[in-house]
């Protein structure tokens, strides 16, 4: 078994053969967590989790970090009261792309780490340009909140001290690239009981379909580089992380 623990299969990407996509993924094996993270798209992933037997998250991406984001959070915790999802997020910072508002940002962030609080469910973070400060905030509910730096792209020193919150960390297609010095790293040097694969799907394609359209099945890309570099075999990465995954979410499975 092998599980994309962060995809967007819902994306307008997927339209013309999302039947087909779900399909390679059942063919491995594969479990996904489809994450939503507007208003719009959160009832979208559910609705797809649903039809297809996978699982959905909730959340409010920091793009949504404008207009009424009170109105924008009540409606969240309205649908994680009446829907049954797995993770709140994907949420967080991102400081990549101007103009952005630096305190709505902070505030969406820190309304929605209050939610996993109160309803017992982990984060899904996203984390972009604002890595000390993503951390600083994550650090204020040490013990209180549990979560997943999804695709990280930081160091291993700060991988290092999530895990030592109890989070986990989310490799994607980047650990493949050949230049990928640091992602590599941080695949070495985390404890196996604390990661897990994604993709991000449509987005960051592993090798050898970089650049082009990613899916769900090719989380296995990812797998088998960690394999290599851990000196593991593909099957001991994924069913390790496919574990993890039921373990962060709290998902019970009869395989």
């Amino acid at each position: 078994m092998i599980f994309d623990t962060h995809c967007h299969l819902f994306d307008e990407a997927f339209d013309l053969d999302r039947d087909d996509c779900f399909k390679r993924l059942k063919d491995i094996n594969g479990l996904a967590m489809i994450v939503g993270f507007s208003p719009s798209n959160n009832q979208v992933a559910y609705d797809l989790a649903k039809k297809y037997n996978m699982y959905s998250s909730a959340g409010l991406h920091p793009d949504e970090a404008h207009g009424d984001i009170l109105l924008k959070l009540k409606e969240l915790e309205d649908f994680i009261k009446t829907h049954k999802v797995y993770a709140i997020g994907e949420c967080g910072l991102d400081y990549h792309w101007e103009p952005y508002d630096h305190d709505l940002e902070v505030k969406l962030f820190e309304e929605q780490i209050k939610l996993a609080i109160k309803y017992d469910l982990p984060l899904i973070v996203h984390s972009r340009d604002a890595a000390k400060e993503t951390f600083d905030i994550i650090s204020k509910y040490k013990g209180l909140v549990r979560g997943i730096m999804h695709c990280y792209s930081g160091g291993l020193e700060l991988a290092k001290e999530y895990v030592k919150m109890g989070w986990y960390i989310s490799l994607g297609g980047p650990v493949t690239f050949k230049n990928a010095k640091e992602p590599k790293r941080v695949a070495e040097g985390i404890p196996l009981d604390k990661l897990l694969i994604e993709t991000d799907c449509p987005y960051l394609a592993p090798t050898p379909f970089r650049g082009q359209r990613n899916e769900s099945s090719y989380v296995k890309y990812t797998a088998l580089e960690i394999a290599k570099i851990r000196d593991l075999s593909v099957e001991e990465i994924e069913n390790i992380t496919f574990n993890n995954a039921l373990d962060i979410f709290k998902i019970n499975y009869d395989r």
